[in-house]
């Protein structure tokens, strides 16, 4: 018995549709093409072309010209410059300097530069504290002081026009603390004096306590000004020998000092409750 096998042929794709299909496939690769000539190239790959490349592969094709972002990036560069350049000129600066009237301070410790963008030298710095004359001029995060007689640029918005607090000011306005209390709280009433010259009363030994060990203060004033003493007290506690702070019902602690100022229990009375006082307990 003859055993039939099943042909499989191929079905003939009329010429007709494979001229169809050529030609869609040409003018789909037309388009793909015009597209991907028209595309930008990335920034970074435009700032390495070179001029060989920039005249395009194909003889007789038509240079290929630079985005515009790249010649206005250039430009804005250039501008930046001149503009730096023209303000720390010799001219523009010894006129700055020589019209240099207003002194600020310090609030912190400044590196001196010779100019403020980058291609600026660090050649020195200035300690907090220091009283420095100013130009006006300012250029970013940078402003211009004079320094021995030469322009100098520092970080902006660490000068200020009032006089910084410091610890190591001497006591003018005649009061003082016994000579029997700890050196610590002599250097508590001398930086609170220094500072705060109104301040006229200073409670220190008691019977009790410890302002019968003679480590306790009572600074003797209220409302903001209060505050303000509390806390330069609180900031300076280390250079201080300070232990703990407590003023209008709230303690600072150096062991909780993560906590900030915390409330306390109502102990009745303004002076209890340390409303007329700041009281300062040190090691």
């Amino acid at each position: 018995m003859a055993t039939s096998h099943k042909r499989e042929t191929a079905r003939r794709t009329p010429r007709a549709a494979l001229l169809a299909g050529s030609l869609a496939t040409l003018a789909t690769g037309a388009v793909v093409t015009a597209g991907v000539m028209s595309s930008p190239a990335p920034e970074q790959d435009l700032l390495a072309i070179d001029s060989k490349a920039a005249a395009g592969s194909v003889q007789g094709a038509a240079p290929r010209e630079l985005p515009v972002i790249s010649r206005s990036s250039d430009r804005s560069a250039d501008a930046i410059g001149t503009r730096v350049d023209r303000l720390v000129s010799e001219e523009a600066t010894r006129r700055a300097v020589r019209k240099a009237d207003t002194r600020l301070w310090t609030t912190e410790a400044l590196n001196l530069w010779t100019r403020p963008d980058r291609a600026g030298k660090k050649v020195g710095e200035i300690g907090d504290g220091e009283k420095v004359l100013v130009t006006g001029r300012e250029y970013r995060e940078r402003v211009e002081i004079v320094v021995d007689g030469k322009a100098r640029w520092v970080t902006a918005g660490y000068l200020s026009d009032e006089e910084p607090l410091s610890v190591d000011a001497a006591c003018t306005n005649g009061t003082s603390v016994p000579a029997s209390v700890s050196p610590n709280i002599k250097k508590v009433h001398q930086a609170v004096c220094a500072n705060f010259p109104e301040v006229t009363t200073y409670g220190t030994f008691r019977s009790d306590g410890e302002h019968g060990q003679g480590i306790a203060v009572d600074i003797m004033t209220s409302g903001s000004r209060g505050w303000e003493i509390a806390e330069f007290v609180r900031a300076n506690s280390a250079a201080l020998g300070v232990s703990y702070v407590i003023y209008s019902q709230k303690i600072w602690s150096v062991e909780r000092s993560g906590e900030g100022w915390r409330g306390m229990s109502n102990r009745g009375s303004a002076t209890a409750n340390h409303y007329d006082h700041v009281h300062v307990t040190t090691y």
